[in-house]
């Protein structure tokens, strides 16, 4: 009997050994760090529209799945030391939201692959060579929006608009290039560009007021630092009867009469997306970096009141969304 019992647990070890063999293996935990250079609310949604769609795709906090996020607050040397702490921590895939915290990562590992988001000018940046397969770790979604609607936004705002003023961030090779962008479309339609600029969120305001008496408008980039503090350059457009306008439509609410811009949001899935495809096999350097073509025209009636512009009925029918 106890020669029969040894011989039956053997046999049932055996096949239980097999059943485990044979069983599909589970996944791996995963482990994605985001980092942004600050938090606003265009970037936010970028983070938060990324987390969405990768529990969307399966990928949970506390079911095998790790997703990390740490704000620069605005600080370029936080901004290098998160990206050598995430490259030290080794994750699947690190996402970077912002190009002063996309820059050092970049610079700082090879092989960890990475997926940057909310910036507008990856190749200005030196993020990739050009928009194809970059054939490195680094691939990603820009929000890169084109001169030519942003100044046919600015002539249905205020027609009779000539100068137009801009404050922005000179060491941010985004809101530098996007200036550039702008500039030359204006001056082929004979209006001048006139800058302010402020490397500091402290800045923004004392620039602004530095344009007033100058400009007939106000026009904004998704520049980091002048996004961060919105509502102190909306205060003085206010008070100087200045329209202005943003590039991104989460500015709108903040103060500004209008934007025509990208849902940062939607771009944060469409990030979601490319990073999933990577925790599934794909490698970063065969997915081509890409534009958001989703563009949307937000409205903001109370900031045109405040601000001393009339705004068109075929205007206000065309926007995506009327805030009052």
């Amino acid at each position: 009997m106890f020669t029969l019992s040894k011989t039956l647990r053997a046999v049932t070890g055996a096949l239980a050994l097999a059943a485990v063999c044979a069983a599909p293996a589970l996944a791996a935990d995963k482990s994605v760090m985001v980092t942004s250079i600050v938090e606003h609310p265009a970037l936010d949604a970028v983070r938060d529209g990324t987390r969405d769609e990768l529990k969307a795709e399966g990928y949970e906090g506390g079911k095998g799945f790790k997703f990390e996020f740490q704000s620069a607050q605005g600080n370029a040397g936080t901004a290098g030391q998160i990206a050598k702490k995430f490259v030290g921590d080794n994750p699947d895939v690190i996402v970077a939201i912002g190009t002063p915290s996309a820059q050092p990562l970049v610079a700082s590992t090879k092989t960890i692959p990475i997926v940057y988001s909310g910036i507008a000018d990856p190749i200005a940046a030196q993020l990739v060579k050009d928009w194809g397969p970059s054939g490195t770790n680094v691939t990603g979604l820009s929000h890169m929006l084109d001169p030519v609607k942003q100044v046919e936004i600015i002539k249905k705002v205020l027609p009779t608009a000539k100068r137009i003023g801009i404050v922005y961030n000179p060491g941010e090779s985004n809101s530098v290039s996007a200036l550039n962008a702008i500039k030359a479309v204006l001056e082929k339609q004979g209006m001048t560009l006139v800058e302010a600029a402020a490397p500091r969120s402290v800045d923004v305001a004392p620039a602004a007021k530095s344009l007033i008496g100058k400009i007939d408008l106000m026009y904004t980039t998704t520049d980091n630092v002048v996004v961060s503090t919105f509502e102190s350059l909306a205060k003085v457009c206010n008070d100087a009867k200045i329209p202005l306008l943003a590039s991104d439509t989460g500015s709108v609410k903040r103060g500004a009469v209008a934007a025509l811009g990208v849902n940062f949001y939607d771009l944060g899935r469409q990030t979601g997306k490319i990073v999933a495809r990577i925790l599934k096999g794909e490698k970063p350097g065969d997915i081509p970096s890409s534009t958001s073509k989703n563009l949307e025209l937000y409205i903001n009636t109370t900031a045109a009141q405040k601000q001393g512009v009339t705004l068109s009925p075929e205007f206000l029918k065309s926007a995506t969304k009327v805030i009052n």
